[in-house]
């Protein structure tokens, strides 16, 4: 099975279009905050932390997520989602054969979700690789929960 979120792209380009004229306005409507702080500049800082508060958030939460189950490797990827095709900075890519697959765990957090995974290495203990899905539709998580149950399934009664 395979799946992947890039039809989310254009939806952070959106919210990250949506962060700057939200500033811009701030900024030409800064008059209108002075009933937070009597000082310009304290007022000025909060809006500026603000911004880059929700700026870093959507950064953290903004990760493209791939999963290739077909053949007898699986391959999942995250990586960052707007600057991919220049700079992978932040990549993350795990394959591993299906029979290698100890557990997987689901957790979900406010605005964050994450998939780990727990695979066994060649000397008999497990390692944990984490994934960011996030952005990752509700019936696309529903479809990798069921190949990965799969696969520990057929991993606990081997034919």
């Amino acid at each position: 099975m395979r799946t992947n979120n890039s039809k989310v792209r254009n939806m952070i380009v959106s919210v990250y279009f949506i962060l700057v004229v939200f500033a811009i306005v701030s900024a030409i409507l800064f008059s209108s905050f002075r009933h937070l702080t009597s000082s310009p500049i304290l007022t000025f800082a909060i809006i500026i932390l603000f911004f880059a508060a929700v700026f870093f958030l959507v950064h953290r939460v903004s990760r493209y997520f791939e999963y290739d189950s077909d053949g007898s490797k699986v391959i999942v990827i995250n990586r960052g989602l707007l600057l991919a095709e220049y700079a992978n900075y932040r990549e993350h890519i795990v394959e591993f054969d299906k029979d290698r697959l100890a557990a997987f765990k689901f957790n979900n957090f406010l605005l964050y979700r994450t998939l780990d995974l727990y695979i066994k290495d060649r000397k008999g203990g497990k390692k944990k690789e984490t994934f960011n899905i996030s952005l990752v539709p509700k019936k696309k998580r529903r479809y990798i929960r069921q190949s990965l149950s799969k696969m520990i399934k057929m991993n606990a009664n081997p034919l």
